[in-house]
C-alpha cells in the first residue's frame, strides 16, 4: 500500500473517491446530504422529523465534513435512477442520496425533491 500523505481534509479525498463513480458524483452527492444535515438541525425545535439526522458521530459541527464522513462509512450512497424508474418523489436529478430511515421508520428514504 503507497504510503499516505498528511492532509487538513480527514476523510481523504481518495477515501471518498473509492465509494463513488466519479468526481461529479461525489460532489453531487456531498452537496445534497449536506443540506438534508443543515435541513436536520434547522427543523430540530419544531418536531417535524422529515430529514434522517446525522448518520456518523463527528467532532465537525460542519454539514459537508459530516456529508463526507458518512459516504466515507458508507451511510450514504447514491442510488441511480433508471429512465423507466420515475416516481414522483425522484423527478430531480440523475440519482438521489439514500441514508437509513429516521428511528421509529421501517425503510429507508431518498432525499425530500426540493432538497
Amino acid at each position: 500500500m503507497p504510503k499516505r500523505t498528511t492532509t487538513l481534509m480527514d476523510p481523504p479525498v481518495e477515501v471518498l473517491l473509492d465509494s463513488v463513480d466519479s468526481k461529479f458524483t461525489l460532489v453531487a452527492l456531498a452537496a445534497r446530504r449536506a443540506r438534508q444535515i443543515n435541513s436536520y438541525y434547522n427543523q430540530l425545535g419544531e418536531g417535524l422529523g422529515m430529514v434522517a439526522p446525522p448518520q456518523v458521530t463527528s467532532v465537525s459541527g460542519k454539514p459537508l465534513t459530516i456529508a463526507f464522513e458518512e459516504i466515507a462509512a458508507g451511510k450514504a450512497v447514491l442510488r441511480r435512477i433508471e429512465p423507466g424508474e420515475a416516481t414522483a418523489e425522484a423527478t430531480v436529478g440523475d440519482g438521489e442520496p439514500v441514508v437509513p430511515a429516521a428511528p421509529g421508520t421501517d425503510a429507508a428514504e431518498p432525499a425530500p425533491p426540493g432538497a
